[in-house]
Parts: structure tokens; C-alpha cells; sequence
């Protein structure tokens, strides 16, 4: 089966006072309809990046893609011209982002953002059937009283709200990709749990792939099908999130996993973490990365790791990994 999306070797650089650099450098992966693959990492590792550098959303002058390209149902997103681009964000692949209170414009009401999806993308509807499709959306994604809402500011709805409009904003053309950028920060749990729920059972429903970007790797274990871990700008480990949880190779990821805190563990343990800090753009080593960080480093890892395979579907970026799997 072909993949829906084929991400091969992208890169992305940004401009900074110093220069430009690389914040997403050499980044693969491939994904099929129906599946959910997590993008991982700390804040900062080109997550966000690698999904606005999809959608032609980066910040001009200062982002550019440099290198690699991305096929989109045999497009090649990273080509397309604005016109085409138009054609494809919205419709064909949408994108939920991560603050909905600045991703919603505070002076026009739920209801007119809404049917502004209908009116750039099924024109042929007239005003009364937008509003009655924006009020079924609502509907859809668990917003009670939903034809009222549509008359409601941003400022009138709960932080779960305004995220539950968000998806309904996104799903309104019934996409074939789900681009989901951290979609459950700064809810609460409960709320967490319901927009999870609600985004795989629309997930369900029309089949669509979901690109999920987070660093919560609870959330991760409960949503993906794949994992890519980043680090700095690079891919580090991908897998099928079983296999990722119960074998993972790269000492990042160990690291990441371990940090988890574990309901068998005794009261008040003290929690793991990763000593030193993530290199700034201007200070990235040559080689790996994540050298400054590993305690298993040595001068090997002056050179760039290359992609080796630990198993099917088990990719890792690491000279070491087969000393941590003995």
C-alpha cells in the first residue's frame, strides 16, 4: 500500500543575527491513511516545524526549506505553487493548532470563522446550508446547543470549547490528513482525555491519518500507531509505539522513558532526568547531537550517526545501539 504521506530527507533552515542554520535537518518518515504517527521531543527539537514546513505555514523571510521533499498523494507539497497549495491546506489535509485562543480571531464569532471553511472550500453552498453544515460540525465534535454557539465570541467558551471548535474547523472538509499540534496543552486532564477520544473517533469514522505532534508521551502510548523521536532538529529512533516503549534503543529515548513516573514506584521517588541542556542553533555539534548529553560518548560520535535498522520497522540513529541491546 502506498503511503498517504512521504516525508524523505526534508530540511528546514531560519535566520537568525548570526546566521542561518538548520533547525530540521535531515527528517524521513512515511505515513498511511487511518494511521496515527506521534512526532516526539522537547520543545524546540523542529516538531512544529516539520509539520508548518508541510503546509507552506512557515515564517517568511526568516524559515526556508532547504532541502528534501514530501509527497502528498504523489504531490510533492514542498513544490506546490500558492495557488495549488490553497487547494490542498483546508481541504485535503488540516491542521489543529496548539493555542486556540490565538489561533481564533477574537472579534468574529465561532460561527462566521466556521462557515468561512465552507465558503473558501465548498463554495457551491449557500449562506443558510454553511450555517446549518458549521452547526452540525459543532454538533459533531460534542459542543451542546450547538446552533446557539455559533453566535458566541472566542472569549465566551472554555479552553475545551475553543479547542472542540478548532476540530470542527479542521474536520469541516472531511481531510485525508489530521495535522495535530499539540492539541491538549494547558487542558486539563479530563478535557485532555475527552479531545483525545474525540479526535480517534473521527479518526474512526472517515479514515483520515493523523500527523500528532507532542511531547507527552503518555499521550503517545494512548493515541499513535508510529513514533518518531527528534532531538535538536534530528530523527533519533522511530518504531511502532509497542515497540518503542518496551525496547527502546537510543539513550535518548531511554532517557525519555525513564523519566516517566511509575505507579509502582515508591512514595516521594525521586524522578529521572536527562543533565545538560538541549545545544542552541548557533552550538550544534557536527556529529550527534545528542552527544553533549550521552553517557555513552565517545570520539565516534564526532560523526553524524547514520539511519541502521535494529529490527523491521525499528530504525535508530546511534553508533552505539548495539551495545545497549546486549
Amino acid at each position: 500500500m502506498e503511503p498517504l504521506l512521504e516525508v524523505e530527507h526534508l530540511a528546514v533552515s531560519f535566520a537568525t543575527e548570526n546566521g542561518r542554520f538548520r533547525v530540521v535537518d535531515d527528517v524521513s518518515f512515511s505515513l498511511n491513511a487511518g494511521q496515527t504517527l506521534g512526532l516526539v521531543g522537547e520543545s524546540g527539537c523542529g516538531k512544529s516545524v516539520t509539520a508548518l514546513s508541510l503546509l507552506g505555514l512557515l515564517p517568511r523571510p526568516a524559515g526556508e526549506v532547504v532541502g528534501g521533499r514530501a509527497l502528498f498523494q504523489g504531490q510533492d507539497l514542498l513544490t506546490l505553487s500558492a495557488k495549488q497549495r490553497y487547494q490542498v491546506r483546508g481541504n485535503k489535509i488540516a491542521m489543529i493548532f496548539q493555542e486556540p485562543m490565538t489561533a481564533l480571531n477574537p472579534v468574529h464569532t465561532v460561527g462566521r470563522q466556521l462557515m468561512e471553511v465552507y465558503q473558501l472550500h465548498q463554495p457551491e453552498l449557500n449562506k443558510r446550508q454553511q450555517q446549518q453544515a458549521a452547526a452540525e460540525m459543532l454538533h459533531q465534535v460534542g459542543i451542546p446547543e450547538a446552533a446557539a454557539r455559533l453566535k458566541a465570541y472566542p472569549h465566551q467558551l472554555s479552553g475545551g470549547m475553543r479547542q472542540r471548535v478548532m476540530i470542527a474547523m479542521a474536520l469541516a472538509c472531511e481531510p485525508d490528513l489530521l495535522i495535530c499540534d499539540e492539541p491538549t496543552t494547558a487542558l486539563d486532564v479530563t478535557i485532555q482525555a475527552q479531545i483525545l477520544h474525540l479526535i480517534q473517533a473521527l479518526q474512526q469514522r472517515t479514515g483520515m491519518a493523523v500527523l500528532f505532534i507532542t511531547h507527552d508521551l503518555g499521550v503517545v502510548a494512548q493515541t499513535c500507531d508510529q513514533v518518531l523521536v527528534m532531538y535538536a532538529g534530528r530523527s533519533v529512533e522511530q518504531a511502532d509505539v509497542f515497540t518503542l516503549f518496551e525496547h527502546p534503543v537510543h539513550p535518548y529515548t531511554q532517557g525519555l522513558l525513564s523519566a516517566i513516573p511509575r505507579l509502582d514506584q515508591p512514595g516521594k521517588t525521586q524522578l529521572a532526568t536527562i543533565d545538560g541542556q538541549v545545544p542552541s542553533l548557533e552550538e550544534q555539534p557536527t556529529g550527534c547531537r545528542f552527544a553533549n548529553r550521552c553517557t555513552y560518548m565517545t570520539p565516534v560520535c564526532q560523526q553524524q550517526p547514520r539511519m541502521e535498522s535494529v529490527s523491521t520497522g525499528h530504525d535508530v540513529w546511534c553508533h552505539h545501539w548495539r551495545e545497549l541491546t546486549r
